[in-house]
């Protein structure tokens, strides 16, 4: 079956589903995010390994990992009323660097080893979307504003890669990650 002349994959429809649900029950703050994310990143790291963004494949599965972590931290008894917290600027800064060392490291060793489509751009959304990944699990609320600008981004770049689903989904979660903030900020926690 077609859309508008693209073929529709299951996977793809499959993982669009269980990302918006999973999105949607991060921004709830509920602990299920954990299970059906797990399922959404299954789902696409079929989808991308096909596709041969293979740093996004990859991300999917280092995501299985931190879903668990998160799950497990989420988990914790003494820490049964969800607060949100702030990042600080040595931890931004930490971020920052691993965000770039990251990156680069990426993309160099995709484009020299692997027929990867776009190597050094996925590996920036990638390495932006597992420092998001990991500030959900720790709680931070500015893991939201690194998902919009990495949503933005991944909108364009699966249009690019004719991954329509994928793409509506990303341009969704920019919308869920800015409900995300306004929500997480209710329950925010400042450290002064």
């Amino acid at each position: 079956m077609n859309i508008l002349g693209e073929p529709i994959d299951i996977i793809e429809i499959t993982g669009t589903i269980f990302g918006i649900i999973g999105v949607w029950l991060v921004v709830k703050k509920n602990i299920l995010n954990f299970p059906v994310g797990i399922v959404n990143v299954s789902m696409y790291a079929l989808l991308f390994f096909r596709s041969k963004l293979y740093a996004d494949a990859s991300l999917q599965i280092v995501y299985i990992v931190l879903l668990i972590y998160g799950w497990i931290q989420w988990n914790r008894k003494e820490e049964a009323v969800f607060h949100a917290v702030q990042t600080s600027v040595r931890l931004w800064m930490i971020l920052l660097l691993i965000f770039v060392c990251s990156t680069f490291i990426i993309g160099a060793a995709f484009r020299s080893y692997t027929d990867a489509s776009l190597p050094y751009f996925d590996s920036m959304l990638t390495s932006a979307s597992l420092i998001a990944q990991w500030m959900i699990a720790k709680r931070k609320i500015e893991n939201w504003l690194v998902w919009i600008a990495a949503d933005v981004l991944y909108v364009g770049m699966y249009i690019y890669k004719h991954l329509y689903f994928t793409s509506l989904l990303y341009f969704i979660f920019i919308f869920l990650a800015i409900a995300g903030w306004r929500e997480w900020k209710k329950v925010l926690v400042r450290h002064e």
